[in-house]
């Protein structure tokens, strides 16, 4: 009897938390253009050691200021992902669980992914900030995108054994959010081939993909792909959503490597991975990017964290790209006589 009044008592307890506390407008989150400052504590050395053991949750505390300058400090629990990068990086990517009763105010995000620097260096740095600049870039050409949030982000070790250290990172939408607010839901089924979905947004997909440089994608698998479909109209072909792209060339990351299969030697070499399409098809999405050009471009030399270096290299990296897709026979070479058969 005592143990039920108990249960009771702490579920009132809990109701009256999330009663009182005021939930931050997850979409609003994600449009704020200004790094949030966020500090997570946790046991650093303890993360380091568990990070390659799935399933692994430990507790942190998340706190940031928010836009009104409010401060919020709850706990969280935060785990390590990723598969490269888990095994190559000191600090790995996590997730973030905000899903919990011990996080009123931040609950409505859910779970969150966490892209840090690979490595503590300000070289790493640069290369977190390049990726990020590619999800910016995609959300200018379609709704259909994860969008991101920028971070100052300060680790501090619980056990005072690590020195606290500062660095960019940044949180990746929630799939359920991106869905939600594209009137979709996530499609968790596997084996889709890319022919079978939407094919206007699985070309603009290829096009973006051939544009940054990036081979590290499947639609069959689902790798660094995701799939949403219309809640409404059953007709409807799902839509790709691409996402992490550190191997891409317009990121150039030293770890970054092609498959053997390509034939390429570096991630710079671009290599157009769609399947055939008519001229009018392409040039849809071509006319796409021109419209859009100058906004891309406007993104990259007005990003103040990004070093001069880096800004044109990633200039120069699209400058051939757009003189290929305004030169007809280029783009017929590549995106024509060149498209996947398979």
């Amino acid at each position: 009897m005592k143990l039920l009044r108990c249960f009771i008592l702490l579920q009132l307890v809990t109701t009256s938390i999330f009663s009182q506390a005021q939930s931050i407008d997850s979409i609003q989150f994600f449009i704020d253009e200004n790094p949030l400052k966020v500090t997570l504590e946790t046991d650093v050395n303890k993360l380091l050691v568990e990070k390659m053991k799935d399933n692994y949750t430990q507790p942190a505390t998340f706190t940031c200021t928010l836009p009104d300058s409010s401060v919020v400090s709850e706990e969280i629990r935060i785990n390590a992902r990723g598969i490269m990068r888990r095994d190559y990086c000191f600090t790995p990517p996590l997730r973030l669980s905000f899903h919990n009763s011990t996080s009123p105010v931040l609950y409505s995000l859910n779970t969150l992914k966490l892209v840090c620097p690979c490595r503590t260096s300000a070289e790493y740095e640069q290369l977190l900030l390049k990726e990020f600049l590619i999800y910016k870039i995609y959300n200018l050409l379609t709704e259909k995108s994860f969008r991101v949030r920028l971070l100052q982000l300060t680790y501090k070790d619980t056990r005072g054994k690590k020195k606290p250290f500062t660095q960019y990172a940044f949180l990746i939408e929630n799939i359920d959010a991106l869905a939600k607010r594209n009137r979709c839901k996530e499609w968790k089924n596997k084996n889709i081939h890319s022919e079978s979905c939407d094919r206007a947004q699985m070309t603009l997909v290829a096009v973006f993909q051939y544009m940054i440089g990036n081979t590290d994608w499947a639609v069959s698998n689902q790798h660094n792909i995701k799939i949403i479909y219309s809640k409404k109209d059953s007709a409807a072909r799902p839509y790709v959503v691409p996402y992490d792209f550190d191997y891409a060339g317009l990121v150039n990351a030293e770890y970054a490597v092609p498959d053997e299969q390509l034939g390429t030697q570096t991630v710079l070499e671009r290599v157009y991975r769609g399947f055939p399409r008519t001229a009018s098809e392409l040039q849809t999405v071509f006319d796409l990017f021109n419209q859009q050009k100058e906004k891309i471009y406007a993104l990259i030399k007005n990003f103040e964290p990004l070093s001069q270096r880096n800004k044109k290299e990633m200039i120069d990296y699209l400058d051939d790209f757009y003189e290929t897709i305004n030169n007809s026979r280029k783009a017929e070479y590549i995106f024509v006589d060149n498209a996947r058969v398979r």
